[in-house]
């Protein structure tokens, strides 16, 4: 299956700027479709939260009502792509780059979360998988283009890789962060 992606421009990057609506999207993009019902449940929230969120994500594009589920009463939710990229070129217009900010932060709090959570279930891996699991970094000197051209490898090369149907095959998390060491450019030295 080829992956699905959408880059949202500014405006649908304020209905993402909002962590409950990641967390809503990753569990619709993993899990598989939802009712307003069921994601609350999961998430610990009320169904009108929960309607809100899924309307905003939902006129935005992020989301589709999946029709072959459900009945009038019971609306069941879907993904409508596999992934989310982000154009960080920082817009010149200061309200929408305050708008990619915000959403990047949700983008980091969620990324930990997921992260934290791994850590924590570690332990109760086999063996198996933990021995496909790194929590590693790489330091190297680059230049942006050669930086920007690594980062195009390796997404080429995730979005190139087929996806497994086996009974041990489970959805593999790949957090790709790439940026120069904090402090480096753009601002002091540390």
């Amino acid at each position: 299956m080829d992956a699905t992606s959408i880059t949202p421009g500014p405006e649908a990057l304020k209905a993402l700027a909002h962590p409950l609506r990641l967390r809503m999207l990753g569990l619709l993009r993993i899990d598989g479709p939802a009712t307003a019902t069921s994601l609350a449940t999961r998430l610990g929230i009320n169904t009108g939260a929960t309607s809100y969120h899924l309307r905003q994500l939902e006129r935005h594009g992020f989301i589709v009502e999946d029709t072959e589920r459900g009945n009038a009463r019971d609306r069941w939710w879907r993904a409508a792509h596999q992934a989310t990229t982000t154009d960080t070129l920082a817009p010149a217009d200061p309200g929408e780059r305050e708008t990619l900010e915000a959403y990047l932060q949700s983008v980091v709090v969620v990324m930990t979360q997921t992260l934290q959570r791994s850590v924590e279930e570690l332990a109760l891996l086999p063996r198996e998988w933990t021995d496909a699991v790194t929590y590693s970094d790489w330091v190297t000197r680059l230049s942006p283009a050669r930086a920007k051209a690594l980062i195009e490898r390796v997404a080429e090369m995730l979005g190139d890789e087929p996806e497994e149907e086996g009974e041990d095959a489970v959805q593999y998390v790949v957090q790709l962060n790439g940026f120069p060491y904090p402090g480096r450019v753009g601002g002091g030295e540390e």
